[in-house]
Parts: C-alpha cells; sequence; structure tokens
C-alpha cells in the first residue's frame, strides 16, 4: 500500500521537534564541555590543600571525582574525629571503573573504621561486607577480610593467600602464630623475631628443609645470622641464603669473619651474581686476612672494581688506575676519599687536590659531591688561591644545600644564611611518583597508610633492590611513622641517586629531616637552653625519631641515654621503660648534652663528638695530629680516630644545620 505523504503542517512540526531536540543537544554538549574546561582548570587537590578549600569543593564541586578526592583528603587530616570522617566519606564509595576502583575501595576501608571508631559496629559491618563483595581483589579488602575474619576464620585464611604481603595478613599471621608466612612475607614485622626464633627451637626436628630455609632467611633479615645457621641444622642453604649468612657473619668475632670468608670464597667460585656479589664482600671484610683470601678468588673476580680498590688500599696497586678504570663504582668513591682524607691529614695540600680531582664531583651522588667540593675549596685556599676557593664551596653549598659540607662552606664564606632561619618551615607537597598510577593516586590524596599498604602488596614484601625503591619506600614509611627503618632507606638512597639540581636536592634533604616530637624536644630545650636544632640533630642520629628502640649497649629513647648516665641526671633509678618516654628522655638528653657543652667551652664539634665516644676519649684527641680545634675544626674531625665517632659527628652537625635552615625558601638556598 503506497504511503500518503507527510502535510505540510506534519513536515514543519516534525522540524521544529528536531531543531529543539538539537538545541538541547547541542545545549547539553556545551554544558558538559564547559564543566569539563572547568575541571581541567582547577588545580588538583593535595595534603597541601586547605580545610577551607576542601569543604568547599566537597560541598561544591561540580566533579564528583574531586568531590571525593575532597572527601578523602578532609578524612586524612590530623585532629579529625571519627564522626567527622563518617560524616566526609558517606556515599563515596561508589565507582567500579578501573580508575575508580582504588579510591572507592579506600572511600569504604575509611568510612568502616571511622563508623567503628564511632561506636557504631553494625554500620561499620555492613561496610566491610560491601567493600569485600564489590572489590574482592583490592588491597583495601585485606582489612576487610582481617576485619570480618574475627567471626569467620576461614576468610582469614583467605586472607594470608590473596594478599600474603598485606600488613592486615602479617597481623592476622602473628596471631595464628604462623612463623612461616611471616618468614616468607614479613620477618620484620613486630613479633615475628621472637616467634620465628621459638618455632626453630621448638620445631627444628619436625620441619622439611624448605622450612627450615625459610625461617632461617627470616632470621637473617633480622641480623641473627648464628640463630639462622642454629636452624638450619644440617640443611645446606641456598646460595642467596648462604650470601646473607656470610653478610651476617663478617660483623661478627673472628670466627665467625673466617666462616664467613670461607662462605663467600666458595660462592665466588661458583660463578653467577651470587659470585659477584660474594668478591665485593669479601673485599669489604675487616678481617685482617681478608687480603690474602682475595687472591684466592678466580681471575675475572680478582680484576674487579672492589676487590682492586682493597688491594690498593694495601698498597699493592696505584689507586689511580682504580679510578680510572672504575670511575662510577662506590668502591673507586671510598677510595678516592681515602687516599685525599690521608694526604688532607698530612697537609700535603698538592697531594690531596691531585686525588680529589681524580674523579668529576658531577658524576658522584649529591653528598659525595659536595664533600669533594668543599675539600677542592680548602685545598685551593690553603695554595692561596682564593677565589677559586670560594667558587668551589659556593659550588658545594648548591650541591648539597643541607648538610655539613654546606654549613661548613657557608661558615668559610661567612654567608649570611649562618644565622637560623625564622619560621615554619615551607612543606610543599611532592608527589611520590612511585611509576604506579594507583598508588600515586592514594598519596595525592593524603592516604599514606593505603598506599604503603598498596605499595607492600605490589613488591610482595621484598626488600627495594634499586636507590629508586629505596627513595618511594622511605617516603612511604616515614609517613605513616616508621622512621626507623624509612629514615635509613632515604639515607641509603641519598648515597645513589644521581645529582637533580639545588631544588631537587633540596626537597630529597627536607625529607631526611622530618620534625619529629617538636612538643617534648621544644620544651627540653626551652629548659636546658640548648639549640632545639641540635637536640633534633642528635635525636635523628641517634634513635631515627624511635623512643622505644635500644642500643646493643644498653642505651635506650628517643637521644640514647645510658641507665646509669640518665639516673644519675634525674636523682632517681630509671629503667629501659622510664626513657622510652620521650618527653623525660629529651629532657635529660639535653641536660646532658648541656654537661657537655659546658665542658668543651660551647665547641659544637668537642661535645657532639663526646656525646658519642664519651668526654674522656675525646680530651685525648683535642691535639691530635696538632689540629687546632678552634681555627681548623674540619680537620681536627677527620683526625678523630673512631670511624664511627668521626661518621657522627659530621652527621648530628650536618642535621643541626639542616634543621636552622628549615624555614628558608629554595630561592635563597638555591642561588
Amino acid at each position: 500500500m503506497a504511503q500518503r505523504p507527510l502535510s505540510a503542517e506534519r513536515r514543519q512540526s516534525l522540524l521544529g521537534t528536531a531543531l529543539i531536540g538539537l538545541c538541547c543537544l547541542g545545549t547539553g554538549v556545551a554544558l558538559a564541555a564547559g564543566r569539563a574546561w572547568l575541571v581541567h582548570l582547577a588545580p588538583p587537590l593535595t595534603p597541601n590543600s586547605s580545610t577551607a578549600e576542601l569543604s568547599r569543593n566537597r560541598r561544591r564541586s561540580l566533579d564528583p571525582d574531586r568531590r571525593r578526592d575532597a572527601a578523602l583528603l578532609l578524612s586524612a587530616q590530623a585532629g579529625s574525629t571519627p564522626e567527622q570522617r563518617r560524616v566526609w566519606l558517606r556515599g563515596q564509595g561508589w565507582g567500579n571503573h578501573a580508575s575508580s576502583r582504588v579510591l572507592a575501595a579506600i572511600s569504604l576501608k575509611r568510612a568502616a573504621l571511622a563508623a567503628q571508631a564511632s561506636g557504631r559496629p553494625q554500620e561499620a559491618q555492613a561496610l566491610w561486607r560491601e567493600l569485600l563483595r564489590r572489590f574482592p581483589k583490592e588491597p583495601a579488602s585485606a582489612d576487610a577480610l582481617y576485619a570480618l575474619g574475627r567471626q569467620q576464620p576461614q576468610l582469614r585464611r583467605t586472607l594470608l593467600e590473596r594478599f600474603a604481603a598485606h600488613p592486615a595478613a602479617l597481623a592476622a599471621a602473628l596471631e595464628a602464630g604462623d612463623a612461616l608466612h611471616l618468614a616468607r612475607w614479613g620477618a620484620r614485622w613486630p613479633g615475628a623475631e621472637a616467634l620465628l626464633l621459638q618455632t626453630c627451637d621448638a620445631q627444628a626436628a619436625t620441619l622439611r628443609a624448605d622450612e627450615q630455609q625459610l625461617l632461617a632467611a627470616g632470621l637473617v633479615q633480622l641480623g641473627r645470622s648464628e640463630q639462622a645457621l642454629n636452624c638450619l641444622g644440617e640443611t645446606t642453604p641456598t646460595a642467596e641464603l648462604q650470601l646473607r649468612l656470610a653478610q651476617g657473619m663478617l660483623r661478627g668475632s673472628r670466627a665467625q669473619q673466617t666462616q664467613a670468608e670461607a662462605r663467600l670464597l666458595s660462592l665466588a667460585r661458583g660463578g653467577g651474581p651470587e659470585g659477584l656479589e660474594a668478591a665485593r664482600l669479601l673485599a669489604q671484610s675487616p678481617a685482617a686476612g681478608a687480603v690474602a683470601v682475595l687472591q684466592q678468588l678466580p681471575p675475572s673476580l680478582q680484576d674487579s672494581a672492589p676487590v682492586q680498590a682493597r688491594l690498593a688500599e694495601v698498597g699493592q696497586i696505584d689507586p689511580a688506575s682504580v679510578l680510572e678504570r672504575w670511575p662510577n663504582d662506590p668502591a673507586s668513591w671510598e677510595l678516592q676519599w681515602r687516599e685525599a682524607r690521608k694526604a688532607l691529614l698530612q697537609r700535603d695540600w698538592s697531594q690531596a687536590q691531585r686525588w680529589l680531582d681524580e674523579l668529576k664531583s658531577a658524576t658522584l651522588p649529591a653528598p659525595l659531591a659536595a664533600r669533594q667540593l668543599f675539600w677542592r675549596g680548602w685545598t685551593a685556599q690553603q695554595q692561596g688561591d682564593q677565589a677559586s676557593a670560594e667558587q668551589f664551596w659556593r659550588a658545594t653549598q648548591r650541591t648539597q644545600p643541607l648538610g655539613y659540607y654546606s654549613w661548613r662552606a657557608s661558615e668559610r664564606l661567612g654567608d649570611s644564611r649562618n644565622s637560623e632561619a625564622k619560621g615554619e618551615p615551607p612543606q610543599a607537597w611532592q608527589p611520590l611518583n612511585s611509576g604506579d598510577a594507583r598508588i600515586d593516586a592514594l598519596w595525592q590524596r593524603g592516604q599514606a597508610l593505603e598506599a604503603w599498604e598498596s605499595w607492600r602488596t605490589k613488591q610482595g614484601g621484598q626488600a627495594p633492590s634499586s636507590p629508586e625503591e629505596f627513595l618511594i619506600e622511605g617516603r612511604l614509611r616515614t609517613a605513616i611513622g616508621d622512621d626507623w627503618t624509612g629514615l635509613g632507606q632515604l639515607e641509603r638512597a641519598s648515597f645513589r641517586l644521581p645529582q637533580v639540581g639545588c631544588r631537587g636536592q633540596l626537597e630529597r634533604e627536607r625529607q631526611l629531616h622530618p620534625l619529629r616530637f617538636s612538643k617534648e624536644l621544644t620544651a627540653a630545650s626551652e629548659a636546658s637552653r640548648v639549640d632545639l636544632a641540635l637536640l633534633l640533630a642528635v635525636a635523628k642520629q641517634e634513635s631515627r625519631f624511635s623512643p622505644s628502640v635500644r642500643s646493643g649497649a644498653g642505651a635506650s629513647g628517643l637521644l640514647q641515654l645510658m641507665p646509669a648516665t640518665a639516673s644519675e641526671l634525674a636523682g632517681e633509678a630509671l629503667d629501659h621503660q622510664a626513657l622510652s618516654d620521650p618527653g623525660r628522655n629529651g629532657a635529660l638528653g639535653a641536660a646532658y648534652l648541656k654537661q657537655l657543652l659546658s665542658g668543651a667551652g660551647g665547641n659544637l664539634f668537642q661535645a657532639i663528638a663526646s656525646y658519642n665516644a664519651g668526654p674522656g676519649a675525646v680530651g685525648g684527641w683535642l691535639t691530635r695530629g696538632g689540629f687546632d680545634l678552634q681555627r681548623e675544626p674540619e680537620l681536627w674531625t677527620e683526625a678523630i680516630p673512631y670511624p664511627e665517632t668521626r661518621l657522627y659527628t659530621k652527621k648530628v652537625l650536618g642535621n643541626a644545620w639542616s634543621y636552622r635552615q628549615q624555614g628558608r625558601r629554595a630561592e635563597e638556598l638555591c642561588r
């Protein structure tokens, strides 16, 4: 049947409807584009965003992602209450797209924790179940498995299988007494060491060979090489475990060192990557007979930088040949400084200059480059070239704007930055740059703990292997309060990472000098009239701001006081527990430091060396080598016969300088 043609009225009606539709579509597209444009223009929200800005964005932003970012950042702020966090995070657990899944999961986790802390257990349980149902593979679900596992034990088993290295899994393993899980995934977890030792002692006869290896490897991580050997019994360790065992034994008694050398020599002869590492460790052995052992290595390993550097150290070959062949090897860096220091202490300025010029400062990590530049300036000055000396010292400041050698360069230049900066340090937020967009997203939204948990899960509990990984993990650990490990990792990274310019180096160094226990140490500073920066410097070096740490010699707490010294200062008997209190330890440490400063006539070098080695020992060094402590404290410090005290003095005084400069802007420090 033929279709009837449309009437003019009908055509006009359809056309009008189409035009209206197109106008609405165009308006919608324009509005969407406008919103996207406005969102694009808005600066990203970070932990540095103000509370007012975050609150405004949570309520009014056109972008739902931005509203959730604001809610997460508000919930991460110090001083927020559980109920506030609960309100902020309500309704933010949405999104199944890959880009939003991780944030949705974290929102649900944080909301569950807030409900739990607010006395709403049923609401918390419901949120945990929703998290586990919707995001079973997200690391945040590990916390849901842990929480729900209190009533459903099978969920704890799922937790150990699905998220083996997650902190929640390690906590569950400790509660269950699962030493094998902790040995594999978290030997350093608090409480794990005692469980590993107990399991080895009680079950050694019933353990399989692979289980013995696993427990021994965990104990080696903890520095318990002797106990690891006992746990192994007659079981032959793997090459990797053999290597770590020997590394720990090299720090033990002479008998242990001899055993370690035999193990390393056997590994070296076997070749492979373990053989190369074995040769490096043999070259670093403190044992007197280590050089003779090196001569038993295969020729290919004898001709390596660590071995050749050790042979140069004992005078068997020319050090310059090692530096020429391996300028980028850490063994060469140490060899160069050893030779330069020897010449400096002999006041042979031209020879010192020669050794300092052997390696280009631009190729060295910043702390080593700063040391080289400072002493290059020193030798120039001693040879009458003041202009060059000042150039080298200003280069020192730019290379390492904070730290010991920057301080000494500023002193030698009479620089105005010697005066203490006032005000709070600039707290510019820095991206993590972990290489994982999900972890970086959590970091940007103030979720440091969740970022750390995701990083640990991704790494499978393995220790960092590159300078970049040490830097990332160090930043994550310090952000969650694990300063003992985190600051150590940041320090290690600083001596391996390439130079990044003054501003980049400044950010790295500020990460190495966090402000901790400011209330307690400020009170101690005011009571004793000891510089707050100096107290922070000693605390960082002594305990890395870990108030419960105890040294092998028995020193305790934030400023690592011996109980006898602390008891004398306090006028009453004090034990380790009493000295773990940051306020009390800080007050007593400040009082002791004041005594040392008074005995040293205010000289910082003498007082800090005395804090480490004792005033009696330091008293015998005051005229050592003929160096004037007042006129040339740098040389006096290098003449300290105890390597530990020599390094300690420079570290603490460098820390103090860094804290004094915290309030200065990059524009001032990098001029």
